[in-house]
């Protein structure tokens, strides 16, 4: 039910419980009494269909009750007092009304103020998914520039090893020197023979030691 529908019966009640208070006219107590009745029944309706028998049930129990000595006081001819608590039940059907929408007011507040948080925490955590993909293109962004910047290096080393002419090989002599050894001296033994002549040769001696040198080159 909308709220221009709940509204308009209470408008209605409010302006006849007004008319109690004032001087009677043309209509009776008897009169007035039953139409006080019907503003309270109404009120109390409202206040249901807003839902206060589940959150502010005592209120609308208390205007109940009300309601039902009205009319027990209204059919034992208690005219007065009918009156008298049919405008206390409207009082506490208005203060449930009250209250109900106080209650909807609130949790509707409640709700927006959790909205709002769910929304900022949506949004910060949105943040941070787009700081980290930050984060990574930058890393990405200066791996790509090492590695460029080590291709670059790469191609300038192999470029100035195209320019740089070769050193002349290296040469190694080595030299051996090989000494032989003194020959032994030789004794030359005298035969002698019968026409009785000796023979004398000198001794010879080997000749000296020689050396030998050898001269290897290794070209690296």
């Amino acid at each position: 039910m909308t709220k221009t529908k709940l509204v308009a019966p209470l408008l209605a009640a409010t302006a006849m419980i007004a008319g109690f208070s004032a001087p009677a006219h043309a209509t009776g107590k008897a009169e007035r009494a039953r139409q006080a009745i019907a503003a309270a029944q109404a009120k109390i309706d409202t206040a249901e269909q807003l839902g206060t028998a589940e959150f502010r049930p005592g209120e609308t129990a208390q205007a109940k009750a009300a309601l039902a000595h009205a009319q027990e006081n209204l059919s034992a001819g208690h005219k007065p007092e009918a009156i008298d608590d049919a405008i206390h039940a409207s009082a506490l059907a208005d203060t449930a009304i009250g209250m109900m929408q106080k209650h909807k007011a609130d949790m509707a507040a409640r709700q927006s103020a959790a909205a709002v948080a769910n929304a900022q925490a949506q949004a910060d955590a949105a943040q941070q998914q787009a700081d980290a993909a930050n984060a990574r293109a930058d890393v990405a962004t200066a791996a790509a520039q090492s590695s460029a910047a080590d291709a670059a290096a790469a191609r300038q080393a192999a470029a100035v090893a195209l320019t740089t002419p070769q050193p002349a090989p290296a040469t190694v002599e080595t030299t051996v020197t090989t000494q032989g050894a003194a020959r032994a001296p030789v004794k030359k033994v005298t035969v002698r023979k019968v026409a009785r002549r000796t023979a004398h040769t000198p001794v010879r001696t080997a000749s000296a030691a020689s050396t030998v040198t050898t001269t290897t080159r290794v070209t690296q």
